[in-house]
């Protein structure tokens, strides 16, 4: 997990036992592995744009070392303590193989090497450098607007063998660390709260649920979470994990059912109203009336808007409802589309539908800058080619110029599967 080997035995009690600092004010290996991973969720959730990995895991170990004090203040970008033996005996991992996965790939054995450590002696050495300062924004700019790792590398950090030779001398040095006192941190109301013994027992299957299921993991889990449901029948979470796991079993009606009685046990809760949105939603692609459908469809997530007015959500799907009917959407409907990926930058399919919408109302400057971080994403895969694909083809239209009469993103839930482009988006026409 996040580069670390975990033991199996006695793991459990260890991992409770340990989060917390030991006397030094370091972390425990268990809270450094729980650090290691927000970092990740914090560093991916809250920007549109890619890390190479090299980048990202550094960037995960360089806040995952970090020290809490009693007096309230914490040190970061501490010396990985954790990664001393690795970066010492662990087969070595080159700049050049930092910087190109291909090279990294190609020269990988089976033996566990040192790209985390190496990784964040890296990313450390590059924050705290003088002589070097600005220069891993100036890389990460570069890899932003295409050019390939290892080149912007070259560009960037000139001579890699000489940054080799200073980042295998900076292992040895002492190091420089952030301070940040109590008075320059801002800690917001924590609440903490028991889980209802329906929760309790349901949470296992819930974090099954929303970690993405298949149809036949679906048929399974709901007949176990039914069992739950039975046992608990008026706890509003655990009918709420009931919903889910009808809509992912594909049982519409029972999910709409679970939903409603959970709002009505408690209308806070915002996961029945996403379920009921979903399983309306996909019942009404066949409707008789769809107009109708769809504006049953929409109400959940208009309930789910009034609890929670920047859930991504409940803008999406008000776009949809006139997407999926072939209809031209109102002009709340596009600013809510746009609104919703503002919200949830780290949805490429959304960000990727976003830019159909602006092509084809003649946005061309702006389809361009939101197809951009897609792009040029070193793990985006096929998405990243389209994009790349549909960038160079704009790059060729005026401003002004409507393109394309269709291309809608199917962003369909469960959201474990990243949404794709239609077929027809990578023709361009204008209309």
């Amino acid at each position: 997990i996040g580069g670390f080997y975990i033991p199996r035995a006695g793991g459990s009690r260890a991992f409770v036992q340990d989060i917390r600092n030991n006397s030094n004010g370091y972390p425990h290996f268990s809270t450094i592995l729980l650090l290691h991973e927000y970092a990740h969720h914090f560093l991916i959730s809250s920007s549109r744009f890619a890390m190479p990995r090299w980048m990202s895991e550094g960037a995960a170990e360089f806040f995952a070392s970090a020290g809490f004090h009693r007096d309230g203040s914490i040190w970061v970008g501490r010396p990985a303590q954790h990664r001393a033996n690795e970066l010492a005996y662990a087969a070595k991992v080159s700049i050049r193989e930092l910087l190109d996965p291909d090279l990294y790939e190609a020269n990988k054995g089976k033996r566990y090497d040192a790209f985390y450590g190496r990784s964040w002696l890296l990313y450390h050495y590059l924050t705290f450098s003088a002589e070097r300062q600005g220069q891993m924004t100036q890389y990460q700019v570069a890899v932003l607007n295409g050019t390939p790792s290892i080149e912007a590398g070259e560009q960037v950090f000139g001579d890699l063998d000489q940054l080799e030779k200073e980042l295998n001398a900076y292992a040895r040095q002492k190091m420089y660390t952030f301070d940040l006192a109590p008075e320059r941190l801002t800690v917001g109301d924590i609440e903490i709260r028991k889980l209802s013994k329906g929760e309790a027992n349901v949470m296992p299957l819930v974090m099954r649920s929303q970690r993405g299921v298949t149809d036949e993991q679906a048929a399974e889990l709901v007949v176990e979470v039914r069992e739950v449901a039975a046992a608990f029948p008026d706890d509003a979470a655990v009918l709420a994990a009931l919903a889910e796991a009808e809509y992912d079993a594909g049982n519409d009606d029972a999910a709409i059912a679970a939903a409603d009685k959970a709002i009505a046990l408690n209308p806070k809760l915002t996961n029945p109203y996403v379920q009921k949105g979903y399983a309306l939603f996909r019942k009404a692609e066949d409707a008789d009336d769809q107009d109708a459908a769809y504006e049953l469809a929409v109400r959940p997530f208009s309930q789910l808007n009034a609890i929670e007015n920047d859930h991504p959500l409940p803008l999406i799907y008000y776009y949809r409802s006139y997407a999926e009917r072939g209809i031209e959407p109102s002009e709340n409907a596009k600013a809510a589309i746009e609104y919703a990926a503002q919200l949830a930058p780290f949805d490429k399919g959304l960000w990727f539908q976003v830019a159909m919408l602006q092509m084809r109302e003649g946005r061309i400057g702006l389809a361009r800058r939101s197809l951009q971080p897609l792009a040029f994403d070193p793990h985006g895969g096929s998405l990243a080619d389209r994009a790349k694909s549909l960038m160079s083809a704009l790059a060729q239209v005026e401003e002004g110029t409507k393109v394309g009469g269709s291309g809608l993103v199917q962003t369909r839930p469960p959201a474990n599967v990243e949404a794709a482009p239609s077929p027809e988006a990578d023709t361009l026409e204008e209309g």
